[in-house]
This record gives C-alpha cells, structure tokens and sequence, in this order.
C-alpha cells in the first residue's frame, strides 16, 4: 500500500516538473503527507494546475463523507464500484519524491523510505472524485446536526493513490507499490488514451529504499530529518 509520501521540492520546481501552476499559496516542502490532508494534485479536468485535494476518495455515491479510501487496487480498480466511475472519468497525478513502507522487526515496525537514487520527482497514478451532501442535509446544523466537510465550504473533493504489485525493490518491504508512471505516460493517464496498461510495477532500476527515523510513524511531525536515513541494529 502507500499511506504516507514525500515531496520535497520547492513550488517553481513544482511548476517547472509538470508544466502546471500553483493555484494557491506557495507550496512548502512536505516530508510527512498522510491521509485526510489536503494535498496537490492535477486532475484531468484542470491539467494546467494543482488543485488541492483531500487524501482518502469518497465516492460520490457515498451517503456520507467518512472513510476516504486511500488506495485503489491497480487489478480491480476498473470494475470496483468505489472506483469504477473515477476511473472513466476522473484520473489525476499524485507528484512525489518518495514514499514510507513499514517493515516488520524484533523491535517494531521500521519505516523505510523509498525514492530514486537521483531524488527526482514522479507521478503516482491517482484517481478523484467529488462528493456532495444529498439536499435533504440541508439545515441539519439547525438542530445540532450536520455534515462536515461538504455542506459549509461546498463539494469535498478526494483522491486516492493507484497500487500494484512491488517491484523487486519494494518486495522486500511490502506486497503492494504506488504505481508510479514513465513521465511519457502521464498525459496519457489523464486522458481516455490509455487504461490499465500502464499501472505495472516500476523497474527497480534507479530506486533505492533506506531506513529513517519512527518518528515519521506520527502524522503530524513533518521535518526535512524525517527523509535521513538511519542506522539500524
């Protein structure tokens, strides 16, 4: 699976890597995204620019906005009903430098990073979808109800990250990878043009994966010495 990721860039990198602009605030480097944060994405229907979005889909047909799921298995996600229609419809690309695996010790689970041997940044192959609150919510909070998230700011918008099987790398660590796409077939992602060809595992090749501190295992700490490596016993 991934449930945490890095992206540790500056926002003109950002921009320059993928053609497409901030629409807010400058980005900060980020060394600890975790679901149920609002993170960059660009969607299919803005390819021009990062739209900020929640970690965790919530289908549309959803009768609440709880339990955003934040993978999508790449051998089912065409035919699964939580993903089917965002994936004819609303892809995206997930930018990162690396993502954290958990590997079972003596001592606990040791996080582990992975990343390529260059830092570069890539595209994980995502999918969004966009959740309304049915119309007869409305004026719940009258009576102490309510909803969060889409009722007071208006429709929530999620992503989930596309996983498959590791590649040799990964393996080691864990039975399932982000997806991360050749940079020539990101567009093609996005478009109509091309299916679930493309969501095989990664050559290993250039990737490398390390171990760094637990104190990433805590969402809320986000600090550049979470990406330095440590020794292990």
């Amino acid at each position: 699976m991934c449930g945490r990721y890095t992206l540790t860039v500056d926002g003109d990198d950002l921009e320059a890597r993928f053609d497409a602009r901030l629409s807010d605030s400058a980005f900060d480097p980020r060394y600890n995204m975790a679901p149920g944060q609002e993170l960059p994405v660009i969607t299919n229907e803005e390819p021009e620019v990062f739209r900020r979005l929640e970690w965790g889909l919530v289908p549309s047909w959803a009768d609440d906005d709880s339990g955003g799921l934040i993978n999508a298995r790449a051998e089912s996600v065409d035919e699964k009903p939580s993903f089917h229609e965002a994936y004819e419809r609303r892809r995206c690309l997930v930018p990162a430098d690396g993502f954290y695996e958990w590997v079972e010790t003596e001592d606990g689970k040791r996080p582990y990073r992975v990343t390529f041997e260059d830092e570069r940044v890539f595209a994980m192959a995502g999918l969004w979808e966009r959740w309304e609150p049915d119309a007869t919510q409305t004026g719940l909070d009258s009576f102490g109800g309510g909803l969060e998230g889409g009722t007071e700011t208006g429709p929530l918008e999620t992503f989930t990250i596309v996983t498959t099987e590791p590649n040799a790398l990964v393996a080691d660590l864990h039975h399932r990878m982000a997806v991360i796409l050749d940079p020539d077939d990101e567009q093609r992602w996005l478009s109509d043009e091309a299916g679930r060809e493309l969501l095989e595992p990664r050559s290993a090749d250039g990737m490398t994966a390390y171990p760094v501190s637990t104190a990433v295992n805590d969402p809320a700490t986000d600090e550049p010495s979470l990406v330095d490596p440590v020794e292990t016993v």
